[in-house]
């Protein structure tokens, strides 16, 4: 099965499922290496002088010249292809704003989700057609037992 991983650069979580889930003998997209020698898109490929501890806050003009830089369009295109590609989402908890996207224009799409939540968290009502997966037993009863 072909399954797209969202979730944030900062989720240490991430990796391990995405690994995981290859395991299991599925075709996963990680948006940290989507391409052999890619190690996914930043920010600060397009602009040195952006950084999420400078709460990243960019104005709207130079916001939209960033989403045009070429940079930008590539590592769109990896991702929204493997996105409209997949056969499922699995969206690892804690994400932010592209990972939520993501995971509702899947869902939209009719694709199933799955919402990997291993510690507690703020109750969400969208999430009600999803299976949400608390361990990694419940990701394997999903998915599938390693078999590598």
């Amino acid at each position: 099965m072909k399954i797209y991983v969202a979730s944030s650069w900062r989720n240490a979580l991430q990796p391990a499922i995405v690994l995981a889930l290859r395991r299991c003998g599925h075709e996963v997209y990680d948006f940290r290496n989507p391409a052999p020698g890619n190690t996914g898109f930043g920010w600060t490929q397009i602009d040195p002088d952006w950084s999420f501890e400078g709460r990243g806050v960019v104005e709207p003009e130079r916001y939209r010249k960033m989403l045009q830089h070429p940079i930008a369009v590539a590592g769109y295109e990896l991702d929204i292809t493997a996105l409209r590609d997949c056969e499922a989402i699995v969206y690892v908890l804690p994400c932010g704003r592209s990972a939520s996207w993501e995971f509702g224009y899947a869902m939209g799409a009719g694709k199933p989700g799955y919402v990997v939540q291993f510690e507690p968290q703020e109750p969400e009502l969208m999430f009600r057609e999803a299976t949400i997966i608390t361990n990694m037993n419940e990701l394997f009863k999903e998915f599938g037992w390693p078999i590598k």
